[in-house]
């Protein structure tokens, strides 16, 4: 399966090349646990590095448990789908369950799957960007499958540079 993530589809629209801010913009609520926060930075940080990002996208990770979606759904993360180009999509990542999911699964675990959730959102992104049409369970199953191959690239890599 391709990985969407490094398609370029969106070269063919010349509306994305109009000076446009890029990049992948990370912003933290303050009451956010602190290793939460550590590992979300690093995790952004790593994505700048290995893929591109030619529309700004700003993550926000909130101190909220659960976020309320447009369409009133309290859910772990949205991502805001701009119907014009030129303005700027942001995802939104619910954090504050965290200590509870440490205390159930494990530090670790717990993190990850906060990670998975950043990720899933930003294959929207991608599903954006790259105009790519599908139904929305076809969404959702591309986002689950594309998020959990760009955090096991991460976890994998990060994993090498503690060994060494």
């Amino acid at each position: 399966m391709k990985q969407i993530w490094k398609r370029n589809d969106w070269k063919n629209r010349p509306e994305i090349h109009d000076g446009r801010r890029a990049g992948l913009h990370c912003r933290i609520d303050r009451e956010v646990d602190p290793r939460l926060r550590r590992a979300c930075l690093d995790f952004c940080q790593w994505l700048r590095r290995e893929y591109l990002f030619p529309v700004r996208v700003r993550v926000y990770i909130k101190s909220d448990s659960r976020i309320r979606a447009k369409d009133g759904e309290h859910v772990c993360g949205t991502f805001w789908w701009p119907y014009d180009i030129c303005e700027e999509p942001y995802v939104r990542i619910a954090a504050g369950d965290f200590a509870e999911l440490c205390r159930k699964k494990g530090e670790e675990e717990a993190v990850r799957e906060i990670l998975l959730c950043i990720a899933h959102e930003l294959t929207h992104y991608y599903q954006w960007l790259n105009d790519i049409k599908l139904t929305e369970r076809g969404e959702e199953r591309q986002a689950a499958m594309q998020s959990r191959l760009v955090v096991s690239a991460y976890l994998s890599q990060r994993f090498l540079r503690e060994q060494q």
